[in-house]
């Protein structure tokens, strides 16, 4: 894998038809429907594509939002979502000039375009469930773009005199607001999907923006930092709010108790229970959300494995691809390719593709083993097929033994060795429990009088690094120190 191509841990999803529907049913993209459905000759929208001020209260009023003081702008981002992902066709002003009877003698236009639903509504309900994400995804783009830029209480105050925004004067840095919110959007992925992270549970905010501001080398964050934290909580409380309609997220807000300073005129500030964090806001990715952050990262060149995406590819790629995943997530992938493989066939392809004296070979061999533990008896043939072989007898043994197979011949003493050798070795590269490494290490020197003694001599391209790694884990100092002797014999010898 290319060093500037980082892995992620893998994922697990819905079926594109469940995500499919999950993205119909998000509010945004709902109520961006409606507003298409309802577009029309008579729709009138300005230059730049968006409803003018006139229409906004009837398309508030279709989308039910006519009471709430913010209808009007939750119609606008409606509209502006359905235009950008093509659910609405827009004709500029002078199009709709040019192709309407025109004014009479002696009138002007208004100066407006028209609308009319546009070709990828029909894929909503006609298209394929890929159809119906793609049109999501740019849906993402829009409300992605809305939630990184700055709200302003008084636009028009920035607008100089030839009518153009003064970008100076708004102290924003849009390529700096854009990475601050994929880095959360990145942080928050990475604790859902990560093992021992969030999974299906909500993530502090608080977490959240520490993740994004504290150093990881910092010990106890200084008042700047923690101002720093607070900053980013009231940014991301306004950014999740804009992102939960179109179903990226599921967003409890920031508890606006907690944002009073002081009463007015003497009024006593509500007390604020600060153990209860879920007051401080809670956030978690939506399947959807996950697919959408996903998406994201491939664009972006990141490798952002899927739970499934190997099951039609060869036991090499499997093995290979599951080196790095999460017990959790290697058992699931594993179950999957092997879902509907001949168990004998699939049994000698993996045996095949553990074989190697490369250094991942050792972690194969190992996924290659708990492979084998999925299969049933129709993989005995299989695996008596390589109880001879020097890298894979071993292991063979193993399975056989585990099921109560008569008649497995006993290993010769080389090769007990140069199993305990290529399993210690793919402990350590597949970063396990350090204590389960560690009670495995001092189960095998204690089994085995003279182990390091006849270890040292093994011809296992790992045998030097292995007995470093036992003369630093083993606990007891005479056998620690006997494990170091033996890597320096062992590097001596080679």
């Amino acid at each position: 894998m290319a060093p500037d191509r980082p892995t992620l841990p893998p994922v697990r999803l819905p079926s594109d038809a469940e995500l499919a529907r999950d993205a119909l049913a998000a509010p945004l993209l709902v109520r961006a429907v409606r507003l298409a459905r309802w577009a029309g000759p008579e729709t009138r929208v300005g230059a730049g594509g968006e409803l003018v001020d006139e229409q906004l209260p009837a398309a508030a009023e279709l989308l039910g939002l006519a009471d709430d003081e913010d209808g009007e702008a939750y119609a606008s981002e409606a509209w502006r979502v359905a235009v950008d992902t093509g659910l609405i066709d827009v004709q500029d002003p002078e199009e709709a000039e040019e192709q309407a009877e025109g004014p009479t003698e002696g009138e002007d236009g208004d100066g407006a375009g028209t609308a009319a639903p546009g070709e990828n509504l029909k894929l909503l309900t006609g298209g394929s469930p890929q159809d119906v994400l793609a049109i999501w995804l740019e849906g993402l783009e829009t409300v992605f773009a809305d939630a990184a830029a700055p709200y302003f209480d008084d636009l028009d105050a920035l607008v100089g005199p030839d009518g153009e925004i003064d970008f100076e004067a708004l102290d924003w840095d849009p390529e700096g607001e854009a990475e601050f919110l994929e880095g959360v959007l990145g942080n928050l992925y990475l604790l859902t999907v990560s093992e021992g992270g969030a999974g299906d549970g909500p993530v502090p905010l608080p977490a959240l923006a520490a993740s994004m501001v504290v150093p990881d080398d910092m010990g106890e964050p200084t008042d700047d930092v923690l101002e720093q934290v607070s900053d980013a909580m009231m940014r991301l409380d306004e950014q999740f709010r804009i992102l939960e309609p179109i179903g990226l997220v599921e967003y409890r807000p920031v508890d606006e108790a907690l944002m009073v300073e002081e009463g007015e005129a003497g009024e006593a500030v509500p007390s604020v229970d600060e153990e209860d964090v879920s007051r401080y806001g809670l956030v978690r990715l939506t399947p959807l959300g996950l697919y959408g952050i996903r998406a994201r990262m491939l664009e972006a060149g990141l490798v952002a494995p899927v739970v499934g995406e190997l099951a039609d590819k060869g036991a090499d790629v499997l093995l290979d691809g599951i080196a790095a995943y999460p017990q959790d997530a290697a058992r699931a992938e594993t179950v999957g390719w092997l879902d509907g493989r001949d168990g004998a066939a699939a049994a000698r392809e993996l045996l095949a593709a553990a074989r190697g004296t490369d250094p991942g070979a050792p972690v194969r061999r190992l996924h290659a083993q708990q492979a084998l533990s999925l299969v049933g008896p129709e993989a005995e043939p299989a695996v008596r097929e390589v109880l001879d072989d020097p890298e894979l007898g071993g292991l063979a043994r193993v399975w056989l033994a585990e099921r109560g197979a008569a008649d497995v011949p006993a290993p010769p003493e080389s090769m007990i060795y140069w199993l305990a050798v290529d399993t210690i070795a793919a402990h350590l590269d597949a970063d396990g429990d350090p204590e389960e490494l560690q009670e495995l290490i001092e189960g095998l020197t204690g089994r085995h009088g003279g182990f390091f003694e006849a270890v040292w001599r093994v011809e296992h391209p790992a045998t030097a690094d292995v007995l470093d790694a036992m003369g630093r884990l083993h606990r007891d100092k005479p056998t620690a120190k006997e494990a170091r002797k033996a890597a320096f014999k062992a590097r001596s010898r080679t």
